[in-house]
């Protein structure tokens, strides 16, 4: 009965999370276009910002409640479930993905070092709260570079309607609001299912917590990648997965210091960075996204699940 219940506030838990986060993106991107940034910068920092909201918010509070495994868990395994399943379905749904060749250069090479440098500093199975305040800070100095230089860097998204913009503010709050509330109970009831099965919480972490917080990125590559908006999925994708490794991590480490067990690290980071590479090469192939390049990365994605099981449970 226990778990039964547990389960119940799980699955609940998770849909009021990502209605929630609906909310706030749909306050912030109104919002974002007052700016006149063009599309790829709104993928990257505004709408990256938005549908990692549930990943911050899930890690932040479960650093603050003492579940380091849940908080690094959620944020490297968002980064493998972006890459290689988001992006994936993104890729096998559309034709075909057009990959910018100077946004790939310019944003791919600065998630290759964000990815190292993050592995740097999490190799000793700790995140101290200055580590996390130097990853933090160098995500905020980036992306005052990106809107300082972005506007060249492509075609500027027409304005949405008043009436939308008028009522940002109300979607942004309320969109918070339900999204810190929710994920306090995803946590917890993560946390007691994980006791009951006799589960490692950083199982939960790298799979069903990081599965169920990229949804919000999985929906918004799909339809960015059925409507020919490349860019946007190409850029929602990068920006994401720098803020997981920088923001997330980051922010999570500032308010508790992240310590967890070598094996966690010994498996979470190398398989991230060879997703991510993985990802980066097949972007820069061609700079095309095709369905046979979305099967590889998914394929990917499956054996980090079954590498996952065989690791922390035979």
């Amino acid at each position: 009965m226990e778990l039964l219940l547990a389960l119940t506030v799980f699955i609940v838990a998770f849909i009021l999370l990502i209605k929630s986060a609906d909310l706030f993106v749909e306050g912030a991107v109104g919002a974002a276009y007052l700016l006149s940034l063009p599309r790829i910068i709104i993928g990257i920092v505004i709408v990256g910002l938005c549908t990692t909201l549930p990943e911050f918010a899930v890690s932040v509070q479960a650093a603050y409640m003492g579940h380091p495994e849940i908080a690094l868990g959620n944020a490297v395994g968002s980064v493998v479930a972006d890459d290689a399943f988001a992006l994936a379905l993104g890729a096998i749904i559309a034709p075909v993905i057009l990959v910018n060749k100077r946004i790939l250069k310019r944003f791919g090479g600065f998630l290759l070092f964000s990815a190292f440098l993050s592995y740097f500093l999490a190799f000793d199975a700790e995140v101290t709260r200055i580590e996390g305040l130097i990853l933090a800070s160098l995500l905020v100095v980036y992306y005052l570079y990106l809107v300082r230089t972005g506007r060249n860097l492509g075609e500027v998204e027409a304005e949405p309607p008043k009436a939308e913009i008028r009522f940002s503010l109300i979607w942004l709050v309320a969109g918070a609001v339900g999204v810190v509330l929710s994920s306090n109970l995803v946590i917890n009831s993560a946390v007691a299912i994980a006791a009951y099965l006799g589960v490692p919480e950083v199982v939960i972490g790298l799979t069903a917590i990081a599965l169920g917080t990229s949804l919000p990125e999985t929906s918004t590559v799909a339809v960015s990648a059925r409507k020919g908006y490349g860019d946007l999925a190409v850029g929602n994708i990068l920006g994401a997965d720098v803020l997981n490794l920088l923001w997330i991590l980051g922010v999570s480490a500032a308010v508790n210091p992240i310590r967890v067990a070598p094996e966690t690290i010994a498996f979470s980071y190398p398989w991230m960075l060879l997703v991510v590479s993985t990802m980066l090469a097949m972007m820069a192939w061609k700079y095309k996204l095709t369905r046979w390049k979305g099967c590889l990365l998914l394929s990917l994605y499956i054996i980090y699940i079954y590498q996952l099981a065989v690791t922390f449970f035979l």
